[in-house]
């Protein structure tokens, strides 16, 4: 299990996000640092020992324009990033993958589902990132698909992501938004199950709800190689020797034996 931290940004803030109600997000108030500077907060995550971060970019979600100048700051800082920026078309996705600094690029591009208009964007933007960058992201709010897509408003969260797989993505994100930040534990973990008996190489990451090394042991049970984390981090509830004791990540043990 591999704890990837988050930081949700608004307004050139780190945010706390809850339940997914992006209108009333706040900046963070951290045991981990004294402000809601990306670079204080991204920072006091690499001093946990973290050297790769997801980071959510509400503004460019929102369609707004990336902040690249934080992107280049949390590159500095010594993350591998990560992002979340609305790469909903082949376009937007292109501009993220094309995003260079210091002889660093952003990592991996998160394609989330919201971001999408349907079927035929989901593959061009796959087609344009390709497996190793491109990472899925299955974002549902009280479990049901978080999208105005007729493609896929009525699907079942495990079809939508089995779409996916099939049209190029090696890598998925569960994340189910209600559950963000409330402390309930995560409630993904059934449709994490049936991910990983119907695709065993899939790289799968759960989120939504994380709250102490428990909820890590349920997440990595239910077959998840990577958990995202941030209210857990921020008030202490997961600790640097929880951090500490994680695995490296499986897909990547896989690729380096082969």
């Amino acid at each position: 299990m591999f704890v990837l931290p988050v930081l949700d940004l608004l307004s050139g803030a780190v945010v706390r996000g809850v339940a997914g109600d992006r209108g009333n997000y706040r900046p963070v108030e951290s045991l981990l640092c004294g402000d809601a500077r990306p670079v204080s907060v991204a920072r006091a995550f690499v001093k946990l020992g973290l050297r790769e971060a997801y980071v959510a970019d509400l503004d460019a979600i929102a369609g707004r324009e990336p902040a690249w100048d934080i992107y280049l700051a949390l590159i500095d800082c010594g993350l591998s990033l990560w992002i979340d920026a609305g790469a909903g078309d082949a376009p937007a996705a292109e501009r993220l993958a094309s995003f260079g600094h210091a002889g660093q690029s952003i990592s991996r591009i998160v394609v989330g589902l919201e971001s999408l208009a349907g079927r035929g964007d989901l593959s061009d933007v796959l087609a344009v990132l390709g497996p190793e960058r491109a990472v899925f992201s299955l974002d549902l709010k009280h479990g049901r698909p978080l999208t105005e897509s007729p493609d896929w408003r009525d699907a079942q969260p495990f079809d939508i992501a089995a779409e996916a797989v099939a049209a190029g993505a090696e890598a998925a994100i569960v994340l189910d938004l209600a559950q963000v930040g409330v402390g309930r534990g995560p409630a993904t973990l059934d449709v994490c199950r049936r991910l990983r008996a119907a695709f065993p190489r899939l790289e799968l990451i759960g989120g939504g709800g994380l709250r102490n090394a428990d909820d890590l042991r349920s997440l990595a049970d239910a077959g998840c190689d990577a958990a995202l984390v941030a209210s857990a981090l921020h008030d202490g509830r997961l600790t640097a020797a929880d951090v500490a004791g994680c695995l490296a990540p499986r897909h990547r043990a896989v690729r380096h034996d082969r």
